[in-house]
């Protein structure tokens, strides 16, 4: 070891590690193994964002790579445990056995080691000795030269590197802060302080022009009586009314200085900024493909979040790291969280309660809040610390004890977090990812294949990016003496009808852009003698303003109904028969999928299969409805995947668990290929959401490497 170490010293004094580009020859079709997948930093590189860049000439030999692997070592045909590429002699790369014994590529585990790993990440060791990569100046012919994270600098996204500022020399040598501390904070109060310039001056512009901006930002409220007309002698005790909120878009402009390259421009709105904290599965099951193109997803979320959001990362396995602090997305703060998440290696199990705790925890212990804060969970796993699987003798699994009290939506402290939960493959527990989802108020989406995986990053932080109003609390109020609520359909928001039926609230939360939400409101409607209208209902909104940082207030008018002596024919109000099926298309879903969980896979398809049969029936349906379409086709979809145990098992549980989150929260969910433009499975999603998920897909399409490595993670199973 010590013959070794002196090289690797040696080798940084003249600055000769640096990564050197396989040659033709080296590059031949004999020579690559049919498994080699792209390294992540590649997969992280600007140029395989989707960024265009210029050519440069096939490399040529060069005579000043250095190999580290003693002569006739097994490390030269092993893999790299970090790029997951083989390691061979020849091959044009450094290889460093560690005192360990286990070997790396030097410049990946230089990489890994400069972001503050100083563990094995084969078995866990502690080092006593580390390696250091030096930075070239003067890199020989023939090579690019090389970034932090391995990246070539004349890359179009490389300009946010350069303009980082070098260190000063001289300064009576301050202590710098490494990217990541050997040990974390007992209470995480090192969030970075937020822009208050930023915070003031939105402040300001929303007082000096505030009736022009609660103009833009304000909620449009609709309602719908079942029908416009009932006979005066007629009376219902089941009389339904719907309530239609839609949140008005943001201002939008377009900001020049973020758009120099290829790509479709995302609208920088005048909207909230956001603290979000990714909570990621880099257990044993993740290494490969997962984990690259985890790393490639993570980096357009990086890219995309504005310099006054802030970000950090929980990467969690057998146990939780916080990889770094909430830190703002400036362009330190970018380079800084790529090189964090490029670091990344899988191995381990499955230890989600305790990466949701610190999740939870960074969240709670900020010093300072952005109006808008969530968590992204992401596992392709089980839990296998915290609750166990349910089995013949085993109770059904207390979810509940993954999530952490403080982020728990009914702990009555007015701390709730949703956590949007992402399942990733065939193999992860869709149950608890739904439960989790649910106990916080957040979505879960299924991620099938791994073609999907950045989209559905894409559209969830389209959504959390474009928050305009907040805290929203629906109330009803009966408006004549002698009418009741009956009861109040929100799906998963919480709802209540006070003492009497006079008074009901539903709790709704955040709304993003121009997104809607639709609940009925059942009443009984008395007979009616004396007039010629009878007043059922009116609605009233209060809600926060997150920039303004204020509350406001909004009434509807009242809703009645005409009483003529005789009613004409009047037909059912399309709205109300719309929203009737989506209720009961959810309602048939969740009982399909519990007759499932029981076994009967046969009643749970003829649940379905009713189910489209009387919505079929409907006014809307038979006006061909967009809505409707996209039910049925969701219905039948789920019985598909109800053919057998073995394609429940593998989709059918997670395709319809995202479903039933989606229609309860009316939010938009990935199912499968569901952000496909193609697909009909988009009712929820929002202009903002859309917008994200163009600019997502449009980088795919522009990066070779993406499309060698995207391929089906689970194809549906056949049926059997």
């Amino acid at each position: 070891m010590g013959s070794t170490w002196r090289k690797a010293r040696m080798a940084l004094g003249l600055n000769l590690c640096v990564y050197l580009p396989k040659t033709l020859e080296d590059s031949s079709p004999s020579s690559l193994d049919s498994e080699e997948r792209l390294s992540d930093a590649a997969l992280l590189s600007p140029a395989n964002l989707g960024f265009s860049r210029p050519a440069t000439p096939t490399p040529t030999p060069s005579s000043h790579g250095l190999k580290l692997s003693r002569s006739g070592s097994k490390s030269s045909s092993k893999t790299c445990s970090i790029c997951l590429t083989k390691m061979k002699q020849g091959g044009g790369h450094a290889i460093f056995t560690a005192e360990c014994s286990h070997s790396f590529h030097f410049h990946c585990i230089a990489s890994n080691v400069k972001h503050g790993n100083q563990i094995c990440p084969v078995c866990r060791a502690k080092w006593k000795e580390i390696p250091l990569q030096g930075s070239t100046t003067d890199p020989s012919p023939g090579r690019a030269p090389i970034g932090p994270v391995g990246w070539p600098q004349n890359d179009a996204l490389m300009a946010v590197v350069r303009r980082i500022p070098p260190p000063r020399r001289g300064l009576g040598r301050r202590h710098i802060v490494p990217l990541f501390p050997a040990t974390e904070p007992g209470v995480f109060n090192d969030d970075e302080p937020l822009d208050h310039q930023f915070v003031v001056a939105e402040r300001s512009s929303s007082n000096k022009n505030s009736a022009e901006d609660n103009f833009f930002r304000t909620i449009e409220i609709k309602t719908y009586p079942e029908v416009s007309a009932v006979s005066k002698s007629k009376s219902f005790d089941n009389f339904t009314v719907l309530v239609n909120l839609k949140a008005a878009g943001s201002t939008t402009m377009q900001n020049p200085c973020r758009n120099q390259f290829s790509l479709p421009q995302f609208s920088q709105n005048r909207r909230a900024p956001v603290d979000l904290v990714t909570v990621l599965d880099i257990s044993g099951s993740m290494a490969g493909t997962k984990l690259a193109l985890l790393k490639r997803a993570m980096g357009f979320v990086i890219q995309n979040l504005g310099s006054n959001d802030r970000l950090s990362v929980i990467a969690f396995s057998s146990t939780a790291r916080r990889l770094f602090p909430l830190r703002r997305m400036t362009d330190t703060g970018r380079q800084q969280a790529l090189q964090a998440v490029n670091s990344l290696v899988a191995n381990g199990g499955t230890n989600i309660a305790e990466g949701l705790r610190k999740g939870g925890k960074i969240l709670e212990d900020r010093r300072g809040k952005n109006p808008v804060a969530s968590i992204i969970l992401l596992s392709d796993g089980q839990d296998t610390y915290t609750v166990s699987g349910s089995g013949a003798n085993q109770a059904q699994p207390n979810y509940q004890l993954l999530l952490p009290l403080s982020i728990h939506s009914d702990d009555n402290t007015g701390f709730q977090i949703p956590v949007h939960a992402f399942g990733f493959g065939a193999d992860h527990d869709a149950s608890s990812m739904h439960s989790i989802s649910e106990i916080s108020g957040g979505t879960f989406s299924f991620i099938e294949t791994e073609a999907v995986i950045q989209d559905a990053f894409a559209q969830c932080i389209g959504g959390l990016l474009s928050v305009v109003v907040q805290e929203l609390q629906v109330e009803v109020e009966c408006v004549n003496t002698n009418v009741r609520l009956g009861s109040l359909k929100a799906g998963s928001y919480p709802s209540r009808v006070m003492v009497g039926g006079c008074k009901g609230s539903i709790d709704v939360g955040d709304l993003y852009a121009e997104e809607e939400r639709d609940f009925l409101v059942s009443v009984n409607v008395p007979a009616e003698f004396s007039s010629n209208l009878t007043s059922l209902i009116k609605v009233r909104c209060i809600y926060k303003d997150p920039l303004a940082k204020e509350m406001a207030t909004l009434e509807s008018e009242e809703v009645g109904i005409e009483r003529p002596a005789v009613a004409r024919q009047v037909r059912v109000s399309t709205e109300v028969d719309r929203q009737r099926n989506r209720l009961q298309a959810a309602e048939a879903m969740a009982q399909a999928q519990a007759a499932a969980e029981r076994g009967d896979l046969a009643g749970a398809a003829s649940t379905l299969e009713d189910c489209r049969r009387v919505l079929s029936e409907t006014v809307s349906a038979k006006s061909n409805d967009r809505l409707c379409v996209a039910l049925d086709a969701e219905l039948k979809e789920m019985q598909e995947r109800m053919a057998s145990r073995h394609v429940y098992e593998a989709s059918g549980r997670a395709y319809i668990l995202s479903g039933l989150s989606s229609h309860s929260w009316q939010r938009a969910t990935a199912r499968g290929d569901s952000t496909d433009g193609s697909s009909l499975v988009q009712s929820y999603q929002t202009p903002s959401m859309v917008e994200m998920l163009t600019r997502s897909q449009a980088m795919l399409l522009g990066s070779p490497s993406a499309q060698r490595l995207i391929r089906p993670l689970c194809s549906p199973p056949k049926p059997r």
